[in-house]
């Protein structure tokens, strides 16, 4: 054979070789070259307290409304509560209040909840709309101490009608009225049967405000406790929120069964109920 043949044979085969190699690199054959294992960056995790679901606004937080969930140490800023900082997620809660509405799965701060001895807890309480006012009140008066924070009660205004007899009148100016609070205390203790106090905090609308502190100037005020579970009279006491209708001009609206009747004027009524 030719020299310069074999040469040139020996050239197409080299040729078709290299060829056959850079299809091959092309369509991604070959050994797969070993990857080196790049170490993933650990989080450090801290456990928070998050509400368990929706809470409204001045709800008393109980342990089933929250729960703990991991979360980034690093975005864990000094108002969330931490595992680390109150093991105990029960006793954290006691007698505390949501000062905001809460989300689910949102953290718990002390900037969103507050303690009962917490300057803004009373204000917390407050449904929106409504006020707290308070009145002077004895055992006499508050059903032998036996109404405690968030009971229900009547309003009743006792006043003298004549001197000679000396005759008294006693009606109702107000129904189903929550009590906030007895003296200091606004929560209810484990175990607590009667609550004394110079003065019942209660929960009103404007405008029963308005009426309560008129009705005390005229006579003496006193609480009438209503049974736990009276739902009859929520119609009264929503119907009382949302228009608050329960007070008109020159004088007090009663509430019966969720109907607002308008009294003209206190001091002229002297029919008892």
């Amino acid at each position: 054979m030719n020299r310069s043949r074999v040469i040139v044979l020996v050239a197409a085969v080299v040729a078709a070789g290299l060829a056959a190699l850079l299809v091959r690199s092309l369509l991604g054959g070959g050994t797969e070259k070993s990857k080196a294992a790049i170490p993933q960056p650990q989080i450090a995790m801290v456990d928070v307290a998050v509400a368990s679901g929706d809470i409204p606004a001045g709800t008393a937080l109980s342990p089933s409304m929250a729960r703990w969930q991991a979360w980034p140490k690093s975005n864990a800023g000094e108002t969330l509560i931490t595992r680390q900082m109150a093991p105990d997620l029960a006793a954290a809660l006691k007698g505390t209040v949501a000062r905001t509405p809460l989300l689910s799965g949102q953290p718990l701060t002390t900037a969103n909840i507050v303690h009962s001895d917490a300057a803004g807890f009373m204000a917390a309480q407050l449904a929106p709309g409504m006020r707290a006012v308070s009145i002077r009140i004895s055992e006499e008066s508050a059903a032998g101490g036996f109404i405690l924070p968030n009971d229900r009660v009547d309003i009743l205004m006792t006043k003298q009608v004549s001197d000679n007899p000396r005759t008294y009148s006693s009606k109702a100016i107000l129904r189903y009225v929550r009590v906030l609070a007895i003296g200091q205390h606004a929560t209810q203790d484990k175990d607590q049967n009667t609550a004394l106090g110079a003065t019942a905090t209660l929960e009103l609308t404007p405008r029963q405000a308005d009426a309560v502190q008129r009705s005390e100037l005229d006579g003496a005020l006193s609480l009438a406790l209503r049974p736990l579970g009276d739902e009859g009279s929520q119609v009264a006491s929503t119907r009382a929120r949302a228009e608050d209708d329960s007070v008109y001009e020159g004088g007090v609206a009663v509430i019966r069964y969720g109907i607002a009747h308008a009294v003209t004027n206190p001091n002229q009524n002297s029919a008892g109920e």
